[in-house]
């Protein structure tokens, strides 16, 4: 998760998918239509890594560049990505910037053969890694995370008799929250941090092997979810079928709550939680926070919108639908001052002014960042006459940077982390303003065990 220097919105780096396909099939159709459906975890750079398991050993086929997926592939392209297995992948820059040489997959040759990799999440310990990397004059100076697990893999695999082996090696020297995917010419191997906190499912279409970040990419790919990779898995398919190796797992888990309150899409399904039912309940729970009297409950799209809805019944308020979203405005990663900043605003909503002339809103959104967006919402709502905008939050205040892949360096990126609720109410200019108390996790996603360290500092590694 980033926070450009352009935007009020937390971001999801990356989403990663995987496909097995029997020998004579091909993969990369599959795994566009799964960049699709992943495409709001990352829409900076795309790219996709194709084999065919039957050709050559080193016949590993990459393309990738910056853009949406629909820009970055046109039809030819899948076409020449011959192969039956397969990775792809969507990304937000966080650590390494965004350019083109930092997208991925990452793909390298080595003495013993080839590999590539897809990554979504954060190494702690990546420059440690590349330090001794360094030593050995394997890597160079400009190596990203993604990049120092590349090299630590190879390293291994120069030494082991498998590339499970490598990889399993490698994956004992990681410290922070990631999904792997991992492919030899030969083999897809999937691989989760040994808490979970990031998300990474299993999915079958046919006789095909599917792995993404979410179920819901599983199921618009045209397949049929199966089960979460379990936290510390290492999944290997290949000729032989599929291997699970779980020597890794542990008792302890910390799923990322972020996951649940905005980053997935609401379709999808994580460790045994719905997220659309882990938000419905959070906007419950946000309602007996603090009681206020108001004609219809309403949500900014689109992140609030489920929320906004579970606040409603509840409350016994209406909820009513108040903004018309723009849907089809371009990408615009640089906006240098804050008038056009205001105008994207301007351009991707607009208020339904019968909807809430005269009228006491209550306004339900995930997260509240710097407050500048929030700020622009409820004038918006004011021009359109309403009387009054009571803002609640479904998530606790932000206070403390994230090292796991949601990538907040300080906490004075973060608003709550230097005004108080009622100082912040005064800057959005809301009538009031009340967020989720941490208690309501607990409604929210029943006993699953989470990280919440951006809201309570308690940081699981």
């Amino acid at each position: 998760m980033r926070i450009a220097a352009n935007e009020d919105r937390f971001h999801e780096e990356c989403g990663v998918f995987g496909v097995y396909a029997p020998a004579g099939e091909t993969a990369s159709r599959v795994i566009y239509d799964g960049l699709i459906a992943l495409q709001h975890r990352g829409q900076e750079s795309a790219g996709m890594s194709l084999s065919d398991t039957e050709g050559p050993m080193g016949n590993l086929q990459t393309k990738k560049g910056m853009g949406l997926v629909s820009e970055v592939f046109r039809k030819e392209d899948l076409v020449k990505l011959s192969g039956n297995l397969g990775i792809g992948h969507v990304r937000y820059s966080t650590t390494g910037g965004s350019t083109p040489e930092n997208a991925q997959p990452i793909s390298m040759n080595y003495i013993k053969g080839s590999l590539a990799l897809v990554h979504n999440g954060n190494i702690m310990n990546a420059a440690e890694l590349k330090e001794e990397q360094l030593l050995r004059g394997q890597a160079h100076y400009t190596t990203t995370d993604s990049e120092v697990l590349a090299y630590e893999i190879i390293s291994e695999r120069l030494k082991s008799a498998s590339i499970e082996e490598a990889v399993k090696r490698a994956a004992l020297k990681l410290k922070g929250g990631y999904a792997l995917l991992i492919m030899s010419p030969r083999k897809l191997m999937a691989v989760r941090d040994p808490l979970g906190i990031k998300p990474l499912v299993m999915g079958r279409k046919g006789k095909s092997f599917l792995f993404a970040s979410e179920s819901a990419a599983i199921l618009s790919a045209g397949g049929e979810f199966v089960r979460d990779i379990r936290p510390g898995e290492i999944v290997t398919i290949g000729e032989e079928g599929m291997k699970s190796d779980d020597s890794l797992c542990q008792d302890r888990r910390a799923h990322c709550i972020f996951e649940y309150i905005y980053f997935a899409r609401s379709d999808s399904v994580m460790d045994g939680i719905a997220v659309h039912d882990a938000r419905f309940r959070a906007g419950q729970a946000l309602a007996g926070v603090d009681r206020v009297e108001a004609d219809l409950v309403a949500g900014v799209p689109d992140s609030g919108l489920i929320a906004a809805e579970g606040y409603a019944e509840a409350s016994g308020i209406p909820f009513a639908i108040v903004f018309h979203k723009n849907s089809y405005i371009g990408r615009s990663f640089i906006k240098p001052s804050d008038e056009e900043r205001r105008s994207a605003v301007h351009r991707k909503l607009s208020v339904l002014r019968s909807a809430v002339e005269g009228k006491r809103l209550v306004l339900i959104d995930d997260s509240i960042v710097r407050g500048n967006t929030m700020r622009q919402i409820i004038e918006l709502l004011r021009q359109a006459g309403a009387k009054e905008v009571h803002v609640r939050i479904s998530s606790p205040p932000f206070l403390y940077p994230c090292f796991y892949g949601t990538d907040v360096a300080s906490s004075r990126q973060l608003i709550a982390s230097e005004h108080s609720t009622e100082e912040i109410r005064s800057v959005i200019g809301a009538d009031s303003l009340a967020y989720l108390r941490l208690e309501d996790f607990h409604t929210m996603v029943g006993e699953l065990p989470i990280c919440s360290a951006c809201f309570d500092r308690n940081y699981p590694v």
